[in-house]
């Protein structure tokens, strides 16, 4: 290959538009991907995999540039994108579509009130890549064998419906903007979405939750109507003392790059402030050397690590979830080597509703049966929700006890009476 065809190559590699333009979305695709070398035993195992998730497959070509294919089975990218039907667990009993029960929070479409002073504003049902861990895979993304998705409605009309629910509610001080990704959004939606949120005097923060900057880091750097659309808002937030931040998704220290130091870079250069949330997963992230890497790696491009979660309760996944006993530890390990700032809480989203609990916080926990109980006073004070770890952490005897229903609903009962008994000091 001559020099001039290379530097054409990189020069096409890094634009955003032709990362979005050949995502790989059909196992066709990644067949033609990988080339001669495609296993066909791999590849129907990968259909088998489709067949059983709730979420398509979308990737870009910089994240299949990231897998080790050499290692294709355990690598900690492709767990995180590609299913393989034969390493999907049965589901826990307890999985339900729309776990955290958005739905049921949400006053008009696209809106999500849980916390008394914060709002989830869905912005779009559309990302650059889908995460096979996706909470939301009851409504984002193309439809798949298992879930007909319900579309969101046009972005105009939802968008003037929310912010009259918002102007009509000054108690919510706190919006995060998600989906979904905001980086699915055009610049004029963006700057649309950032300006209608400033010119709401009750509204005092503003987060910008995208996983873009580990799968499309060039979208930073080469769309430069985006992100000045995004700057635009950050400074205008800022002359308006209104907090405005960019809040990432790494997962793993390999996801980061030279084109996400060169996104982060600009973006700090710019006056955005970055933040990180990670999600515990099995065989990606459940070492503490891992999480100590990314922490650090994190850190030094200005990225505040802010929150852990355990894995919510989705369909496919089973075998990639964490018992709350691994990542109370992992969280211990961690703790310590940097600033207090810099290392991440690690939290539950309670199933239900109940929102984010810091994961050592708990009423009670069974680790013979798995069984983690929490309280949110401040969401939902009378009432008590649980965290289970996946089956495969447990005895055969308890994985067998969940899944007879009579037993698994003395479980649940007796879980909760210990925990409000607990609770009222009578324990």
């Amino acid at each position: 290959m001559s020099r001039i065809a290379h530097e054409m190559m990189r020069h096409e590699f890094a634009d955003a538009a032709w990362q979005e333009r050949h995502a790989v979305t059909r196992v066709d695709q990644l067949r033609a991907w990988v080339g001669g070398d495609a296993d066909g035993n791999l590849m129907r195992d990968i259909e088998l995999g489709l067949a059983r998730a709730p979420m398509a497959m979308r990737i870009t070509p910089y994240v299949l540039n990231l897998i080790d294919w050499s290692n294709f089975f355990q690598d900690p990218i492709r767990k995180q994108f590609i299913p393989i039907g034969s390493e999907i667990l049965p589901s826990h009993p307890l999985l339900r579509m729309d776990s955290l029960h958005e739905r049921e929070s949400s006053p008009v479409d696209g809106l999500v009130h849980r916390y008394h002073d914060k709002a989830l504003l869905l912005a779009t049902d559309r990302c650059p890549v889908y995460c096979r861990f996706c909470t939301r895979s009851y409504g984002v993304g193309l439809d798949t064998q298992l879930v007909s998705k319900k579309r969101a409605s046009p972005f105009q009309s939802r968008w003037n419906t929310i912010l009259a629910y918002l102007r009509a509610t000054p108690v919510i001080v706190d919006v995060v903007v998600s989906g979904g990704d905001c980086f699915r959004l055009k610049p004029s939606q963006l700057l649309a979405v950032g300006t209608g949120l400033l010119s709401i005097p009750s509204i005092r923060r503003i987060r910008f939750a995208t996983k873009g900057l580990a799968v499309l880091p060039m979208k930073v750097t080469s769309d430069h109507e985006w992100t000045g659309a995004l700057v635009n808002i950050s400074d205008a937030g800022r002359n308006q003392g209104v907090e405005i931040s960019f809040h990432t998704h790494f997962n793993h220290p390999r996801e980061i790059t030279d084109y996400t130091i060169a996104a982060a870079e600009l973006l700090f250069k710019r006056g955005v402030r970055m933040r990180n949330q990670t999600v515990l997963m099995a065989g990606v992230n459940d070492d503490p050397e891992v999480m100590k890497q990314l922490v650090k790696k994190l850190s030094d491009l200005h990225i505040q690590p802010y929150y852990v979660y355990t894995c919510d309760l989705v369909g496919g996944i089973e075998h990639m979830r964490c018992s709350v006993g691994l990542a109370c530890q992992i969280e211990k390990d961690l703790r310590g080597i940097t600033a207090g700032y810099n290392t991440p809480l690690f939290v539950v989203d309670t199933p239900g509703g109940g929102g984010k609990r810091d994961v050592h916080s708990f009423e009670h926990y069974d680790r013979q049966t798995g069984i983690a109980v929490y309280r949110a006073p401040s969401v939902r004070p009378e009432q008590l929700f649980t965290y289970v770890d996946p089956l495969q952490s447990l005895s055969l005897d308890a994985q067998a006890a969940w899944s007879d229903p009579q037993r698994a609903s003395r479980i649940l009962s007796d879980a909760i009476e210990v925990a409000r008994a607990k609770s009222m000091g009578f324990e």
